[in-house]
């Protein structure tokens, strides 16, 4: 579905002061972003941000950051994090967002960055051939992840083919896949936050794709 412009989006995230406006300029020193050492998470894809309100209550003691490419998506996720924060009367020292595109990660995260978790829910599937590499579990993104991935990946989705074929894009890659279900919402797993597409994909008798993964040490990558 096209998304409309909206011209006052981008003037209310510039005005937002959790609002990343350059993120490549942070390369190398994110913890100073968040003037801590806490944990940092990254949701890739953050769309109108209602997991990300979730997780930002959710686990409190983390340094969170929002990606989405377009504007009139991120505003949205803006004002439901505020509205999240208030509400928990929390204050946004923990939480940042930024218009990013994804596909060039590593111009913006190196190694000397320290990511804890990656976020992917739901991305685009991407079903046909030429278009697959657009898949934000495609290869050429894993690498990118790579080097500044500490922690884990969690991915989520309620398309068969984009998870079967994720599972071999990380075996490609290097990672090691330390949690799997084909049915999330039947397999117990305590952590799970729904998303707004989760819940719609469910209603229409879907079941829920899930995974976490881990950059194997000392692995040889392509």
């Amino acid at each position: 579905m096209r998304i409309r412009c909206k011209p006052w989006a981008r003037p209310e995230l510039e005005a937002c002061p959790f609002f990343i406006a350059e993120p490549t300029a942070n390369k190398g020193h994110w913890n100073e972003v968040f003037h801590n050492d806490k944990p940092l998470y990254i949701e890739l894809g953050c769309g109108k941000g209602g997991f990300a309100a979730k997780a930002i209550t959710h686990w409190p003691d983390v340094n969170y950051l929002a990606v989405d490419i377009k504007n009139e998506m991120l505003v949205l996720a803006k004002r439901k994090i505020e509205a999240a924060l208030s509400e928990h009367g929390m204050t946004d020292a923990q939480v940042r967002i930024m218009i990013f595109n994804i596909s060039h990660m590593e111009e913006a995260f190196g190694s000397d960055d320290r990511v804890e978790r990656i976020f992917i829910n739901f991305c685009n599937p991407w079903p046909k051939k030429k278009h697959k590499k657009r898949r934000l579990t495609h290869p050429r993104l894993l690498l990118q992840y790579k080097p500044c991935l500490k922690g884990d990946l969690w991915f989520k989705t309620d398309d068969d083919e984009l998870f079967e074929e994720t599972l071999e894009y990380l075996d490609e890659t290097g990672f090691q896949v330390t949690y799997m279900t084909r049915d999330l919402h039947a397999s117990g797993f305590a952590e799970n936050l729904e998303t707004e597409h989760e819940k719609m994909f469910t209603e229409e008798g879907k079941k829920i794709k899930f995974l976490i993964a881990v950059p194997e040490k000392n692995s040889d990558t392509p």
